[in-house]
């Protein structure tokens, strides 16, 4: 279905024809109608889907048919980066509208809170915003929301996974009046159907590939030990033509330590984790999408809600604890109808997670063989547990594996390992990673 299908407003019809999009996904082909009819909806849908314009071009086009006047849209969103990542792109897609927002989240600059405290003061269209850092803005007295017309909740499940169901619910509370009620969520667990109840009346229900990769991301897997890992990455990823590289590890101690081997072995790379400034993070990001940092390595933290154009391998470091975590580490590919690869390093613990994994997503994952040169891995038995988990895996330490310390990428690029085994391993395809255009239009946006 195209864009022009919908019978949306000529303004909102030229913010996307600049921002290239042209036809709508799925999600966006079945929940923007409900929404312009006015009704409230529970959509479940992955991250990659085209959820972010599911709701903000529908709001957008109705705010500027029937006349905004102070905040009429707020959008709560679970972490800082989502918050940013969305007030991008309704400054593109409003490029060409009369609209103001705001993005609304913590951090320590005092120029940042006053930013945030005139807007909410003086009146802005659209906020976006975490819920912590919004109930401290209401505490102070100056927030305004009797003219909210539309409460949308943007990934539901984490937000209420990360203990913010009694801030919503004290947000909620300063609505006054009659609105629109859209709450998107991952996964529909039942705490989510608890609160749909709370806020939603009568909602329209949508649900679309729930907790089920891409079909465009081609996903395996390699049995490694530990002290293998970081050799199994540099073998990956050394002499290829990479555009666009995601790392994922489970603590922000081997984030740290994956980011320093491959800053020796001269890769261009950046890591993104908690201990980060705001400014730092949003630096990071920055670069990773203007593709002047090559490879990310980050913890859990950006999985899930972050848009970066083409990525076009993610690696699983670890086996993620929850198996949706899984879902929303490799969905940072294969976006938008593109394609792309998730390779996961499983040890000898987490065979038990990965079993688990495949079972939500309905399917197995291929294990390649290791690239020549290695030692064997360890035989997959997704019978194992993962006991270690609780005793001797904390905080990252067994990083470099029990094997005397073994690992770490040289000034040349070499791993300090032996091993002589031989296999074709995924490696084999030279040259894997080439540049992908995003159907969907998620292309950069026009500057204002």
């Amino acid at each position: 279905m195209k864009f022009t299908e919908f019978g949306f407003e000529a303004e909102i019809l030229d913010g996307l024809q600049a921002m290239r999009f042209d036809e709508a996904t799925p999600v966006q082909e079945q929940t923007i109608p409900v929404i312009m009819q006015g009704q409230d909806l529970i959509a479940c849908a992955q991250t990659g889907t085209g959820k972010t314009a599911a709701y903000l071009l529908p709001v957008l086009n109705a705010l500027i048919k029937g006349g905004n006047s102070g905040a009429s849209a707020l959008v709560l969103v679970p972490t800082r980066e989502l918050a940013i990542q969305i007030d991008q792109q309704l400054q593109g897609f409003s490029y060409f509208l009369p609209v103001t927002s705001i993005a609304v989240y913590g951090g320590n600059d005092a120029d940042l809170w006053d930013q945030q405290r005139r807007a909410l003061s003086g009146g802005v269209d659209v906020i976006v915003a975490t819920p912590g850092r919004l109930i401290q803005h209401l505490a102070m007295g100056y927030c305004r929301f009797n003219s909210i017309k539309y409460l949308i909740l943007d990934e539901a499940d984490r937000m209420l996974d990360m203990g913010f169901h009694d801030d919503i619910m004290q947000i909620v509370k300063q609505l006054e009046g009659t609105r629109q009620t859209l709450l998107f969520s991952a996964t529909m667990p039942p705490k989510i159907r608890d609160l749909s109840r709370k806020l939603l009346n009568e909602p329209e229900e949508i649900s679309i590939a729930i907790s089920k990769p891409a079909e465009g991301i081609l996903q395996a897997a390699y049995l490694v030990y530990d002290y293998q890992k970081i050799k199994l990455i540099d073998s990956l990823l050394r002499g290829k033509e990479l555009t666009s590289v995601v790392i994922f590890a489970s603590t922000k101690i081997k984030v740290k330590e994956i980011y320093k081997a491959l800053k020796s072995g001269k890769y261009p790379v950046e890591a993104i984790h908690s201990d980060l400034q705001q400014a730092e993070r949003e630096e990071v990001m920055l670069n990773f999408r203007n593709r002047r940092t090559q490879i990310l390595v980050a913890t859990d933290i950006i999985a899930r809600g972050i848009d970066v154009d083409g990525i076009d391998l993610v690696i699983n470091y670890d086996v993620p604890n929850d198996a949706e975590d899984y879902v929303h580490r490799v969905g940072r590919t294969a976006r938008a109808k593109s394609s792309g690869v998730a390779l996961t390093l499983i040890n000898e613990y987490d065979m038990g997670k990965f079993g688990m994994i495949e079972k939500l997503i309905g399917s197995t994952i291929f294990k390649s063989p290791l690239p020549e040169g290695f030692e064997p891995g360890p035989e997959y038995d997704p019978g194992k547990g993962d006991f270690r988990q609780k005793f001797n895996r904390q905080g990252g330490r067994n990083f470099k594996g029990g094997n005397g310390g073994r690992g770490g990428i040289g000034r040349s690029g070499e791993q300090r390992d032996g091993g002589d085994r031989k296999g074709k391993g995924y490696n084999g395809k030279r040259k894997f990673l080439k540049k992908r255009h995003d159907s969907q239009g998620n292309s950069p946006k026009p500057e204002a």
